[in-house]
């Protein structure tokens, strides 16, 4: 076989995967980017849909947090779980309570007079809608499997993507405008090409940036990270193994400790938690001021007799992150951990997710972390498009099989991106499954795939 011949045998194998990629995933990341690029400017979006529940009257004092607590709960009978206290004069607190029957509410609270300006079912608002779509789909563990999964596909879908754009005969300029002059297909494949070429590199750092919090890879990371002494710190790995985790008691601890053990509160009078009394989170709150935090935390109560009182700050730059506990019965600080103590490889992790969500580096960020958005949602479009146009009626309209002798160059492609991304390597397996051992074999459906 000639060079040629195998270089056009290569590329028809490249085209079918990203054919395939695209076909699968686009949906998913169509969503992923309109889900994405509305979380982007979520304070923004909230203030302008919420304002009468988010500002309040500049004060000069705030009312202890009990206090708030108390006019919540009467206005919203329920569950306390945990308090957001503003540094801002001008913006209310936020107090989550579950109640008996019905969604967790978010009670919107002037930290000032204790007057409740109203509440909202989070998940129910835009941004809740997009912030739980962008995750999990709203449908738990299996909703965040395929995220992770389409996310995993997007990495394929660029690498691919870039093989079939590099300029080989045409120059750097016609790959990297659209012929905006051309019409029909051409144009459509042109604009394609660009936009894929320019927003290429963003969308694998939006990619690699948010698989982190994924169910699988995400745990594997964390996993790996903790031998090597890049993770959570050291001085959190005494405790025992059955010790509940960050993640399982605080909803929105930082990536880095939400596998870290979870301190516990210890009961006075011999250990028995029923002569003990909590300290009350008035008292708590002034702890937490004597170790340097006074206001813009989130503060969640405990859970079980020995859970304790944890406050995450968690700012738009990752460097200003801590955790703090606080023992529930003693109300002394029993962990305090900052940026400075996580390893490299969790500090990486923290700032990517910040620069992810565009809060590092002001409205700058939020601009370019919108490109990439905007990238999916018109490399999506432009895709559906060329594909309808060129597909036969009633057919799928694949890109021909490829011999078999690039389909090993294909599988060992295929191999190194599962050991990398374990659901991207389950799925390319099924997918090739399907293609060359059940559709190949069926003439209908081959019929209908060609």
């Amino acid at each position: 076989m000639s060079a040629t011949a195998r270089q056009r045998g290569f590329y028809r194998s490249v085209w079918r995967w990203h054919f395939y990629a695209g076909l699968l995933v686009m949906p998913l990341l169509l969503m992923l980017a309109l889900t994405g690029a509305v979380y982007l400017f979520h304070d923004e979006i909230e203030d302008a849909l919420h304002a009468p529940l988010r500002s309040a009257p500049q004060r000069r004092a705030d009312l202890p947090p009990s206090q708030l607590i108390d006019a919540a709960r009467a206005a919203y009978p329920g569950i306390v779980t945990r308090i957001d206290l503003p540094s801002d004069p001008r913006r209310t607190a936020q107090v989550f309570v579950t109640p008996a029957q019905g969604e967790p509410l978010r009670v919107f609270v002037d930290p000032g007079s204790a007057r409740v300006h109203g509440a909202f079912v989070y998940t129910r608002t835009l941004v809740g809608f997009a912030d739980t779509m962008h995750g999990s789909l709203m449908l738990g563990r299996f909703g965040d499997a395929l995220v992770e999964l389409a996310a995993c596909w997007a990495l394929l879908l660029v690498a691919t993507g870039a093989y079939l754009w590099w300029p080989r005969e045409r120059g750097w300029r016609d790959a990297l405008w659209p012929r905006w002059r051309a019409r029909g297909r051409t144009f459509w494949r042109s604009l394609h090409a660009s936009v894929g070429a320019w927003t290429a590199a963003l969308i694998v750092f939006l990619v690699l940036t948010g698989l982190p919090w994924a169910g699988v890879w995400g745990e594997l990371l964390r996993a790996g990270l903790q031998p090597l002494g890049w993770g959570y710190p050291a001085e959190h790995r005494h405790h025992a193994a059955p010790a509940p985790r960050v993640g399982a008691a605080v909803a929105d601890a930082p990536w880095t400790l939400r596998d870290a053990p979870l301190p516990a509160s210890h009961a006075q009078h011999r250990g028995h938690h029923g002569g003990a009394r909590d300290v009350g989170i008035d008292a708590v709150a002034r702890a937490l001021a004597a170790s340097g935090l006074r206001g813009d935390y989130r503060l969640s109560l405990p859970r079980g007799a020995d859970g304790v009182y944890t406050a995450v700050v968690y700012p738009d730059r990752p460097q200003g992150q801590r955790t703090v506990h606080v023992d529930r019965y003693s109300g002394a600080v029993a962990g305090d951990t900052g940026f400075a103590d996580y390893g490299l490889g969790a500090q990486a992790v923290e700032l990517g997710v910040q620069l992810h969500m565009g809060r590092y580096f002001g409205r700058a960020n939020q601009l370019l972390m919108l490109l990439p958005c905007i990238g999916i949602v018109v490399l999506s479009a432009s895709g559906a498009w060329m594909w309808w146009r060129r597909r036969p009626r009633g057919r799928l309209g694949a890109p021909p099989a490829p011999a078999p002798a690039r389909l090993r160059t294909v599988a060992w492609i295929a191999l190194g991106c599962g050991i990398a991304f374990p659901l991207l390597g389950a799925s390319l397996l099924l997918v090739y499954a399907l293609d060359r051992l059940l559709i190949a074999r069926v003439p209908r459906w081959a019929a209908f795939v060609h």
